[in-house]
């Protein structure tokens, strides 16, 4: 039996078949895992609870199995996806307790008609007229099959007036969304004829698949549109016209993951708000306070977020900051202090490194203010402007209790850093008016400052206590912050390099077993 955090969380989720293209949130991606084993089991993300997603074939007679069957996840990059596989063979696995059994060796890809998307053209020829005064206005309308029969609209062109040879505009449609990544499956297309009351005329109908358009402009390509009705009375009757198709150009979009494997680092930086309007550590009203039942909002804040982002990071030091306070000795105030007491190098050793420096660095300095976030974004900042070249992405975690003092400055350091590889995640804690917050956040208006608007959007604002629930059980809780903080990031990330050009690396050859043995009958 093996686990593995590959982190795809299966949220018995529908398939990709039942999505609508038009308005659905798609997952990310999906992702092809191939394994040499057997039984794969996910685990819920709420109860924990495993339960199995699917087996493969069974191979006989050999100890190094390749197995044929692959089992298709949804990826998420902003759920921990727990993956476990359990080896079965019906000959007893001789050996002691506790004993190596073998390796299993893990797979994923990602799946490359996830992210085909295609650019077609086409043009109609001769079609039925319909209109009494005039000729048709014709538009067509796709639909792709769904495993149980029935058809879901994908795209509708645009009416072209007054024609029966129009030429409708080139359009781009995701592959998956056309034929669900299935290269065979049909595609019914519809002509209209449109009238301004809605009840368009139907001009005819005709069938392809992705694999037949993908011949490109062909006599493969010129399609018979047949009305069934018209055909069934008249004998006489050949078709309502012809569509062509002229052109078919296949775009493959680059996606998170691709970066991600081509080396791409993910750093990852928390700051904590020490002010004094968060309430003396040592009294339980406070939002600082360490019971010794169950972990504070920051420390929750601070572990859901950083063990999904941990996982990106593959030396997990994290720079761990905290601003507002009085240090210790003299009492002055900083804005930018090493949560470890070593400004010259402020990296904790993972998740649990930096809880441990919080800790021990509420014990030591005393919260005072004002509030300023500028100079841990500008210290971030600072980092993302010496790399710019895709290689790494910065993510800064602010934890606040959301009364900001430095506004007008903040905003000028986020616009500043909004040309920078790095984005902006800040919880609220407490029971504050997160009003500054959500302006800085700038989803209803995209923050500006002196006249000057961010490049692009990179904070994301989530108030903690839409989190926390009554009954005192916070890991559901936890997963949910987790999941909406940082489900914006892989889209920020990409609107970064995409604005600068940056192409992902090519991904290193995939793990090969050292020597593979000769096969061993069992």
């Amino acid at each position: 039996e093996h686990s593995s955090s590959f982190r795809p969380h299966l949220r018995n989720m529908a398939s990709i078949g039942d999505f609508d293209p038009l308005n659905a949130s798609i997952p990310a991606t999906k992702v092809e895992i191939t394994v040499s084993l057997c039984v794969l089991y996910t685990q819920g993300i709420s109860n924990k609870e495993w339960r199995e997603f699917g087996r493969t074939e069974v191979i006989e007679n050999t100890l190094n199995p390749e197995f044929v069957r692959k089992f298709i996840l949804d990826y998420f990059f902003e759920e921990r996806q727990n993956l476990r596989f359990d080896l079965r063979m019906k000959k007893p696995l001789v050996g002691l307790p506790g004993k190596k059994c073998g390796n299993i060796i893990v797979k994923a890809e990602e799946m490359g008609n996830c992210r085909e998307s295609v650019m077609m053209q086409f043009c109609g020829n001769k079609l039925d007229k319909k209109d009494f005064f005039g000729k048709s206005d014709p538009f067509l309308v796709f639909y792709r099959s769904n495993e149980d029969g029935t058809f879901t609209t994908c795209h509708k062109t645009e009416v072209v007036k007054n024609t029966l040879n129009p030429v409708w505009q080139a359009f781009k449609i995701p592959v998956r969304a056309l034929c669900n990544g299935d290269y065979d499956r049909t595609i019914k297309i519809e002509c209209y004829d449109w009238d301004r009351d809605g009840s368009h005329d139907f001009i005819g109908e005709f069938s392809t698949s992705y694999r037949e358009l993908s011949r490109g402009q062909s006599q493969f390509n010129v399609y018979e549109v047949v009305n069934p009705k018209k055909k069934g009375k008249k004998k006489k009757y050949l078709n309502s016209g012809t569509v062509t198709l002229l052109s078919f150009l296949v775009d493959i979009e680059v996606t998170f993951l691709d970066y991600i494997k081509g080396g791409t680092q993910i750093n990852f930086t928390v700051a904590i708000d020490f002010t004094a309007s968060n309430g003396n550590p040592t009294q339980p009203t406070s939002l600082h306070y360490m019971s010794p039942y169950q972990m504070n909002a920051y420390a929750m804040a601070m572990k859901a977020v950083g063990e999904i982002i941990q996982d990106y990071d593959s030396d997990k030091m994290f720079p761990a900051l905290g601003f507002g306070p009085k240090l210790p000795p003299d009492g002055r105030v900083s804005h930018e202090f090493a949560l470890n007491g070593n400004p010259q190098n402020p990296y904790c050793a993972g998740i649990d490194g930096v809880m441990e420096a919080y800790y021990q660095s509420l014990k030591s300095v005393c919260l005072y203010g004002p509030t300023n976030f500028s100079p841990v974004i500008n210290h971030v900042a600072r980092y993302a402007a010496s790399v710019k070249d895709g290689s790494q992405y910065f993510i800064l975690l602010i934890i606040t209790d959301g009364v900001i003092s430095d506004m007008a400055q903040t905003k000028e350091s986020i616009v500043n850093a909004s040309c920078l590889p790095m984005s902006i995640i800040i919880v609220g804690v407490g029971p504050a008016e997160f009003d500054a917050m959500i302006e800085l956040d700038g989803d209803e208006v995209r923050i500006s400052s002196k006249g000057r608007y961010a490049e692009r959007d990179i904070v994301q604002f989530v108030p903690f206590r839409d989190y926390t629930d009554r009954t005192g059980n916070h890991i559901l809780s936890m997963a949910r912050l987790a999941k909406d903080v940082l489900a914006e990031i892989p889209d920020q990330f990409l609107s970064y390099m995409r604005i600068r050009g940056i192409k992902p690396s090519p991904a290193p050859p995939p793990y090969t077993p050292p020597g593979h043995p000769l096969q061993t009958q069992i």
